[in-house]
């Protein structure tokens, strides 16, 4: 399957311009070179709204907004299908509505993903459902309102799952979810839960799709030190989160993208003007983004990347904006470009690529007193230090 991720840095709030940007990014494209595009998490709205009131402007109704209108327009124009992520108003009547009574209403937002086919037509909307703490101030929990879940009583993923997995269009048995969703609900629910990987391979899904606003934890001056690398230690910590796919040992292919974004909202005080003159947008705390965009293919036990050129590793850097293109049929990684990742506090992580030898990706994962929340890094990770072993298999 040919799959593109768009990895870019839109700004807070100014919609159109960062739909502009993004057609700029993608006009080398051209029809029938891809069968899936990907793009972050609240693609052109922007991610780190402080509250309600903040976002409000940018809401937009179920599946018919600008984000929809554009993702129909980009998969009718590219024949592929196109995901995007968005934040979604959704209204309906109460169950108390009468013919003569038509008033009571219900409105819940939602931070969601739209699906097209290359036709235009709307396949699927996906509502994230565990909330970062960005979130929780202007979206609703699906979690909760789809399973009556909690943080003291977490959905049993064999029976009962928010997790979307069904047949999207050519796309077949497809998984989504968004960004936040991969760690354990609320970080109070017990780490080896494992909630979304688990309901991926209970629901035997082949693609899983993930669109993200992905945090890290280096600093801004750090993001512009050798921007165009990965940050390795979140490509590691995504790929722990999915420790259920290498453990299984399952010789069925499951192939997840990570298509994240990259940049720098915010900075603690004042706003920045919005599309209209008299229109100001609260900016939030400062945070950065940590790209690194991917695709990963988990099967037998082990994991395999792809490659994006001659032996180079298909992944964007931290910092990097453009479009990533794999084919999971063609390139997956040859002996020639193996890669090895090794993680341990306070070292940096590399991808150092080297012939004919069989590596694996050593994770330490770092002890800590708590979550650490602008890296989504949980405290209750590891009481020593705990290794995942995976190999990267030709």
């Amino acid at each position: 399957m040919r799959i593109a991720t768009l990895q870019f840095a839109p700004s807070l709030g100014a919609v159109e311009d960062n739909i502009q940007h993004a057609n700029t990014l993608l006009e080398s494209l051209r029809p029938g070179q891809l069968e899936l595009l990907v793009l972050p998490e609240l693609a052109f709205s922007g991610y780190n709204f402080p509250s309600l009131t903040a976002i409000k402007p940018y809401l937009e109704l179920t599946t018919s907004g600008p984000s929809t209108q554009w993702a129909i327009a980009t998969a009718e124009r590219l024949k592929c299908h196109v995901i995007v992520g968005y934040p979604e108003s959704s209204t309906t009547q109460d169950d108390n509505t009468t013919l003569t009574n038509k008033t009571p209403t219900t409105t819940r937002n939602y931070n969601s993903a739209v699906t097209v086919s290359p036709t235009g037509q709307i396949l699927h909307n996906y509502r994230k459902s565990f909330l970062y703490y960005t979130d929780e101030t202007w979206a609703c929990d699906y979690m909760a309102t789809a399973t009556g879940a909690s943080a003291d009583k977490p959905a049993d993923n064999t029976h009962l799952s928010p997790f979307f997995c069904g047949i999207l269009g050519d796309l077949g048995l497809v998984g989504q979810g968004i960004c936040m969703d991969i760690n354990p609900y609320r970080f109070t629910a017990p780490w080896h839960a494992y909630e979304f990987a688990n309901a991926m391979l209970n629901q035997k899904a082949k693609l899983v799709v993930l669109s993200m606003a992905w945090l890290t934890r280096l600093l801004p001056a750090e993001l512009g030190i050798d921007s165009e690398r990965p940050d390795m230690e979140t490509v590691a910590y995504w790929l722990e989160r999915f420790h259920p796919l290498i453990e299984t040992r399952s010789l069925d292919e499951v192939i997840v993208v990570f298509a994240n974004r990259c940049g720098i909202e915010g900075d603690k005080t004042g706003s920045v003007h919005g599309e209209n003159e008299d229109e100001d947008v609260e900016k939030g705390d400062r945070v950065c983004y940590a790209g690194s965009s991917c695709v990963m293919r988990f099967q037998g036990g082990s994991v395999r990347m792809f490659e994006k050129g001659a032996g180079e590793v298909a992944v964007l850097g931290k910092g990097e904006e453009g479009v990533l293109l794999v084919d999971t049929e063609k390139h997956v990684m040859k002996e020639s470009a193996r890669a090895l990742l090794t993680f341990q506090p306070g070292v940096r992580l590399d991808v150092i690529c080297r012939r004919k030898q069989l590596f694996r990706i050593s994770i330490v994962l770092l002890q800590l007193s708590r979550y650490h929340a602008t890296a989504r890094v949980p405290a209750s990770k590891s009481n020593a230090s705990e290794e995942i072993l995976l190999l990267l298999r030709a």
